[in-house]
């Protein structure tokens, strides 16, 4: 089996690809994240997933190797990571009472064979609806600056959700495993 490599820096990814009990490694590629004048959420997601994975093709022969890449879409309007309290606290406050919806990109390439598998596996959070001061109790407790639509799922972010659709949770923290599995599988990874 190709060894696999996960191309990201981010703790919460890494957290959950060791659920499969796979070994691993993780590098960070570097790529331009800017979004394209005109692209879909959609297609950025799936874009980066696939550039994130590709970009680390030329030291990693032999690998499969995992991309991913999110975004919050609230009224059509992409969410980034907000970085700071006051901009986690206007996103908040947009998405509340609304739903949000987390597209995942995910790729997988095979950098013996070139060939790779890309999709988006999107994910809908139904927001209850929050005053300033649920909102601010929330960001001073979790400071989810570095999360997509300001808050984690997998702490007490959960606190601000009515419901959740979709087939896989874990995309909701961005990678989503029953998608990949799928992928590995068809690699000839044996999973578990």
């Amino acid at each position: 089996m190709p060894s696999l490599l996960l191309a990201s820096s981010s703790s919460y990814r890494r957290e959950l690809l060791a659920r499969l009990r796979l070994p691993f490694t993780c590098r960070s590629p570097d790529i331009d994240e800017s979004r394209r004048p005109d692209e879909a959420a959609f297609d950025l997601v799936q874009r980066l997933a696939r550039e994130k994975a590709e970009a680390l093709t030329a030291e990693h022969h032999h690998h499969l190797i995992i991309g991913s890449d999110q975004v919050a879409v609230l009224d059509e309007q992409v969410l980034g990571k907000p970085h700071s309290f006051e901009r986690a606290l206007e996103q908040l406050t947009a998405a509340s009472g609304k739903s949000v919806t987390f597209l995942t990109g995910l790729a997988l390439f095979n950098s013996s064979t070139g060939e790779c598998q890309v999709d988006c596996v999107p994910f809908t959070v139904h927001m209850r609806e929050l005053d300033r001061a649920s909102i601010e109790r929330y960001l001073h407790a979790e400071q989810p600056y570095d999360c997509a639509g300001s808050f984690k799922a997998e702490g007490l972010g959960v606190s601000l959700f009515r419901s959740t659709e979709g087939s896989d949770a874990t995309s909701l923290i961005g990678l989503p495993l029953i998608r990949l599995v799928d992928m590995l599988i068809k690699e000839g990874v044996s999973v578990p």
